[in-house]
């Protein structure tokens, strides 16, 4: 699979936006059964999404394109047997986990279905490593604002700080680099690509929007420059069959930087 840039939630009682946000181009779809739902219109989201996915297992749309997650509410079994029930390739987004064992649950009652684990407390981060480490688990993340209220600050350096120790988690247990979370603010495109910029700096990739307005900054962000390019097939070019080169930029390089030249031309050829 491509490597996942750009998500878009999508209120799961919003049935109407569900095939907007796929012809988006967003590689990631999440319909969202938590936070975007009120607690009285969560049994009609759920039914909205799981006749939705049976739709697409119908009419064979559901392996082709855009990949679907489904953020489900914390201990909410029933959503997941009904997801699992659709027979969907979809994956999972669990909020609030704290512990691999907050994983074994889920996998309890949803089986394979892969999972994207939520931190969002002190506790989360702190057992990080334990959580990336679960088999089930395909990819981290950070709920920022539960993080936030959880920690009283949502300074810089506090996440910032989180979101380098969700890095280490990831990359330690062989998981690809976290996106970042959504940024809340919808028509601060200068502050979404300032803050995403930030996150690309401190080694995490991808990020999800709240709107499809978002998409294009993101996008942006992450896409090779032409300078970055050159650099990474000069490289390859270089070094791939080991040793220790000269650039003609007068930069030494060996096979220890092969792997963010590879992953630029990935980027590039996605």
């Amino acid at each position: 699979m491509s490597a996942i840039v750009t998500g878009l939630y999508v209120p799961g009682d919003r049935p109407d936006r569900f095939d907007k946000a796929v012809a988006t181009g967003a590689d990631l779809v999440i319909l969202d059964l938590e936070d975007a739902v009120a607690p009285e219109a969560k049994a009609g989201a759920l039914s909205d999404v799981a006749g939705w996915l049976n739709g697409r297992v119908s009419n064979g749309s559901a392996s082709r394109g855009t990949l679907i997650q489904v953020r489900v509410n914390a201990g909410a079994d029933h959503e997941l047997v009904a997801l699992r029930a659709t027979g969907a390739p979809i994956e999972l987004r669990v909020p609030k986990v704290e512990s691999a064992a907050d994983v074994e649950r889920i996998v309890a009652v949803a089986g394979d279905l892969p999972i994207t684990a939520l931190v969002e407390s002190a506790l989360g981060v702190e057992n990080a490593a334990a959580i990336a480490a679960h088999p089930a688990v395909a990819h981290i993340a950070l709920g920022e604002s539960d993080l936030a209220s959880d920690l009283g600050s949502r300074d810089a350096v506090v996440i910032d700080y989180a979101r380098t120790r969700l890095l280490f988690a990831a990359r330690a247990a062989g998981l690809p680099a976290p996106m970042l979370s959504a940024y809340p603010d919808i028509r601060d495109l200068d502050g979404l690509r300032a803050d995403t910029e930030r996150g690309a700096r401190l080694g995490w990739f991808g990020r999800t929007a709240v709107h499809p307005s978002q998409l294009a900054v993101i996008a942006a962000v992450f896409a090779p420059t032409d300078t970055e390019t050159a650099w990474a097939r000069a490289v390859l070019a270089a070094v791939e069959g080991g040793g220790v080169a000269t650039l003609p930029s007068g930069e030494m390089v060996d096979p220890a930087m092969l792997g963010r030249a590879r992953a630029i031309l990935a980027a590039c050829a996605d």
